[in-house]
């Protein structure tokens, strides 16, 4: 843990250790000891991606009722943390706060009073004085890097997912044993974990397949609990809105409609089209061309069946264009505090198949 301490009237100083070389400003609030903010967790240095986060911690003293911490990560410029909706960090009883952050190549904590109005973005920091009370900042340490996780899954080379993600908002954390195939050549995603902490799954290709038809053959997920989404996409994190989305899940209501096919930006109303994945085996499908995707929902595994087809929609407004993007297939945990997470879960993709 780092901790740095400062007399009354100090001046800022620059401190290098464990974590990196660290700034801390700190001014008083009146005669009596100083307000200071301090890290005692720092994420590692990364550019800035709105699909992981990581955890930050600290602690304060001098603190006053009221106050809390504003949380910012460089990249380009200043950005709030860990979300525009929530902007502010809770102080605890014991003086220390905690929250998530997206990667950045520097973070920043202010300390500030309730009255203060976080910006969403800052080319320099709001420097201290009037509702700002205390700013700490510090490089982010060097990342470690965990050892590299690849499965073979229909003739296709996949990346595991051993770091934290937001999907849909809500921090997951993902474990590399949570996928896996089996000798069947059965892709298998899981969700487990107890009731103090839940681990996801996601696996991705890594490289951009372009226009063409996508194939998922999923076995049953009408056991998925409220808060389990399964997402089967496309992915280009190099733009906004560059996903296209089909969902199982049925995000926090216990019952209706558990399945959609999404063009992001999600709320538009017109990019979503919900429908009832029944039970058993399914065949989920999307055509992408210039201009227009067509999504397809079929029982079984034969897609040619029009007989047993759920649900189909073409989408010819929003459609991305091919670029950087990747499949991914992520079983993931939505937050909602509605309803309980009781049990974990598995799923089951039993082909994937690309043609161009």
């Amino acid at each position: 843990m780092l901790r740095i301490k400062f007399t009354p009237g100090s001046k800022p100083v620059m401190l290098v250790g464990m974590l990196g070389a660290i700034w801390v400003q700190t001014i008083g609030c009146d005669t009596q000891a100083p307000a200071s903010i301090e890290f005692t967790r720092l994420p590692p240095a990364g550019g800035g991606s709105g699909d992981i986060l990581h955890t930050i911690e600290g602690r304060v003293s001098g603190a006053r009722r009221g106050q809390r911490v504003v949380l910012f990560a460089r990249a380009g410029v200043w950005w709030v943390q860990p979300l525009v909706e929530q902007p502010y960090t809770t102080i605890g009883k014991d003086l220390t706060w905690k929250n998530s952050t997206h990667p950045g190549t520097a973070y920043a904590a202010l300390l500030v009073d309730e009255n203060y109005k976080a910006p969403l973005t800052a080319n320099v920091l709001p420097a201290k004085g009037g509702a700002v009370k205390a700013v700490a900042i510090a490089e982010g340490r060097k990342p470690e890097q965990p050892d590299p996780k690849k499965l073979n899954f229909s003739g296709y080379e996949w990346v595991v997912r051993q770091t934290p993600g937001n999907p849909a908002g809500t921090r997951n954390d993902y474990r590399a044993a949570n996928a896996w195939v089996d000798p069947r050549g059965f892709l298998h995603l899981r969700i487990a974990g107890n009731s103090s902490e839940w681990t996801s799954a996601e696996v991705s290709l890594g490289r951009s397949l372009g226009y063409g038809s996508y194939r998922f053959v999923i076995s049953d997920v009408s056991h998925l609990e409220p808060r389990m989404v399964l997402n089967l996409s496309t992915f280009d994190e190099t733009g906004p809105n560059q996903e296209m989305d089909i969902e199982i899940g049925r995000w926090g209501e216990p019952g209706g409609k558990n399945a959609q096919f999404v063009i992001q930006p999600y709320y538009v109303p017109a990019n979503v089209v919900r429908f009832l994945a029944p039970s058993g085996p399914l065949t989920l499908s999307f055509d992408w061309e210039p201009g227009r995707v067509s999504f397809k929902t079929v029982r079984g595994s034969e897609s040619r069946a029009a007989a047993g087809v759920i649900a189909s929609h073409v989408f010819t407004s929003g459609v991305p264009s091919p670029g950087s993007e990747d499949v991914r297939m992520n079983f993931y945990i939505f937050y909602d505090r509605r309803t309980q997470f009781q049990r974990g879960a598995e799923v089951i993709l039993e082909k994937f198949e690309y043609l161009p």
